[in-house]
């Protein structure tokens, strides 16, 4: 199993090296072929070692490649951990992955950064990869900063173009902010636990704590729930959850295949992964369970009401990737680990393939994203269109597709929590479920229904994109439909029995499984419940509003202007931030560059002691005169004074 570990990072690794180091050599063929075998090598061979761990009773397996560093008694080491939660993550990234690949021919050939772009989706392959079977926190925080510092590449891909920059840079600065509170959260496992390996700090975990940190003088907080905070600030900065959930939007600057890529099946599922993979440790703080439970469904609900105003086809997806995201957090924060991974999985298909088909819609419209220019694009794009309609009904949770049974297992999940703060979320979650359906029929009906408001040259040359991007959208809708159908397995079978921890004191799941007696009797409890009506209630609202009276949709954003405007303006968020650590930072800049460099520094200490000394020596300079009598009368002067002092 080594050897084929190491095959599955190193091969997307070399050939985003090829790629990148040699792109001229070998061509725009030869860039897309090195890196889609790489990939495709990484897949099969995630495959064997998934059919190893689950079907060759190997439940969890440790391997280390070499000690990095050893300081002291700390040995820091490279290595994996493969489980069921590894391999299936494995199966996520590297097959939306190989899908993004095969996509990006199409989508990106007339591209003059062609080579470039191949190898930088390969190294966020590379990344991802060692951020999901690393076996210890070292290497889990390089895939994390691995992964961040290529999504700013590709975020910032088209580098020519200003919002671009800003996207990349807005990025960039987000998430250092969480990072820095997940570095503390690994420096205080160090602290206490002396060790950086997961095995370890979770063999340990319980016997701390009666430990606590010293926050003030009079203060004193466990020290599990201070680790679990900080770890979960880096979740909120690399999982995009509300405050730190502002650079997933403006992230939408990239090539499409980027959206797909990072946003829908890997790079922002990082922090939901890190927080099953930790669960040793959060069941341990309910605390900090009921803060990630909260803040899941604020980020669930108040996000998918920003994406009902958007007209932006990525955009739109944007938010529905940030609501998703919510719900993902709130199953963590219900100690529902296994729904929130179940979520994630059947979400990396849909979701991939909605970024997908929009960009293939873009493709078709001469890179148009605007909802309000396109319409009647079903009789165009047929294949587009029902394997939109396909990703669309698994992300509203329609009966039988994928997100209907994850979605609504998450739902139940945090009805039965007893944890503080669980009821407030359901109401959001629930809540959520109209919102989703709402914005997601308003662009399906926008774009690919009504009459067409696009242009007479567009609609002229409109067609069907190319197979190369068709095929990946074919693939993708299959999961999209099957994929949540493995729910007994996943959520209520012990599929994950040696990869997550629960406390026998959080029910949520335990109250499930008990009454769960089939996918048959899963569909028909959730059609007595209030979820799939809420969702078919935002059908019918969408298609009243968009299609059978459009001008009523205009008439309620003139009524309810100030709810639009501040939906318009994401509640603030980026004037806030803009003021406070932008314009704020600026400010301070320019005081400690007038203030502190400009007088302290150059005016008082550099410039100011050479211009004392400068005084000093002009004074002192004109006692030595060289005249001999000057010398003898200063001496009889001394000594007149010596004597004096003696005498008197």
């Amino acid at each position: 199993m080594k050897t084929l570990c190491l095959i599955i990072v190193l091969a997307p690794l070399l050939g985003a090296l090829i790629a990148g180091l040699f792109g001229r050599a070998i061509g725009r063929r030869g860039a897309h072929w090195v890196t889609i075998i790489g990939v495709f090598l990484a897949f099969v061979f995630s495959l064997l070692v998934f059919k190893q761990v689950i079907f060759a009773n190997h439940p969890s397996t440790l391997i280390d490649i070499y000690t990095w560093f050893s300081l002291g008694g700390l040995d820091l080491k490279i290595g994996f951990l493969i489980d069921p939660l590894t391999v299936t993550m494995m199966l996520v990234v590297t097959f939306v992955s190989l899908m993004v690949h095969i996509y990006t021919i199409g989508y990106m050939c007339d591209d003059p950064g062609y080579q470039r772009f191949f190898s930088y989706i390969s190294l966020f392959t590379f990344s991802m990869l060692m951020l999901v079977m690393s076996n210890n926190f070292l290497q889990l925080y390089f895939g994390w900063e691995a992964v961040g510092v290529v999504s700013y590449l590709l975020i910032g891909f088209w580098y020519t173009k200003e919002s671009a920059i800003f996207a990349n840079l807005k990025a960039f600065l987000v998430n250092r902010v969480g990072d820095f509170g997940f570095i503390l959260g690994i420096a205080a496992i160090l602290a206490v636990f002396n060790s950086l390996d997961y095995q370890t700090v979770f063999a340990q975990a319980a016997s701390v704590t009666d430990q606590s940190f010293a926050i003030t003088d009079n203060t004193d907080w466990p020290v599990m729930t201070v680790i679990c905070l900080l770890l979960f600030v880096g979740a909120m900065g690399k999982s995009a959850q509300v405050p730190l959930h502002v650079w997933l939007p403006d992230s939408m600057e990239g090539p499409t295949p980027i959206s797909a890529l990072i946003h829908a099946a890997t790079m922002v599922t990082a922090g939901i992964f890190m927080v099953a993979r930790m669960s040793p440790l959060f069941e341990l703080s309910d605390t900090a369970l009921s803060v990630v439970l909260v803040i899941g469904a604020l980020t669930a609900f108040f996000m998918g009401l920003v994406g009902i105003v958007q007209n932006d086809i990525k955009r739109v997806v944007a938010y529905s990737t940030l609501s998703q995201l919510g719900y993902m957090t709130v199953a963590l924060g219900a100690s529902a680990y296994s729904i929130a991974i179940f979520h994630l999985f059947t979400h990396a298909f849909f979701k991939a393939l909605l970024f997908l088909a929009a960009g293939s819609v873009i493709v078709a419209l001469h890179h148009e994203q605007d909802i309000r220019k396109m319409g009647g694009l079903k009789k165009y794009m047929p294949i587009t269109y029902w394997t939109s309609l396909v990703g669309t009904l698994a992300l509203i949770g329609f009966p039988g597709f994928s997100g209907f049974f994850s979605k609504d297992a998450i739902i139940e999940a945090v009805h039965h929590s007893n944890l503080p703060g669980a009821q407030f979320a359901y109401v959001l979650v629930l809540a959520g479920v109209f919102v989703t359906a709402f914005y997601s029929f308003r662009l399906l009906f926008m774009v690919f229904h009504g009459e067409s408001r696009m242009d007479a040259y567009t609609e002229k040359h409109v067609k069907e994109s190319s197979h190369v991007i068709t095929w990946p959208l074919i693939l993708l809708a299959i999961p999209s439909v099957v994929a949540g159908l493995f729910i007994g397995q996943f959520v209520f079978g012990d599929y994950f029995a040696n990869s997550i921890f629960v406390s026998e004191h959080h029910l949520a799941v335990a109250e499930m499984r008990s009454h769960f007696h089939g996918i048959w009797s899963f569909v028909l409890h959730a059609l007595q419940g209030k979820a799939v009506w809420l969702a078919f209630a935002g059908i019918v609202c969408a298609w009243w509003l968009y299609l059978q009276q459009p001008q009523l949709a205009e008439t309620l954003k003139n009524k309810l202007s100030i709810p639009h405007k501040i939906l318009m303006h994401k509640y603030g968020f980026d004037k806030l931030y803009q003021i406070l650590f932008v314009s704020g930072s600026r400010k301070i800049g320019v005081f400690c560059d007038s203030f502190g460099d400009r007088l302290l520094i150059d005016g008082l200490v550099v410039n100011g002691s050479a211009n004392l000394v400068n005084w000093i020596s002009a004074r002192v300079r004109k006692i030595q005169t060289g005249y001999l009598y000057h010398y003898a009368f200063a001496m009889i002067i001394g000594l007149l004074f010596f004597l004096t002092k003696i005498f008197l």
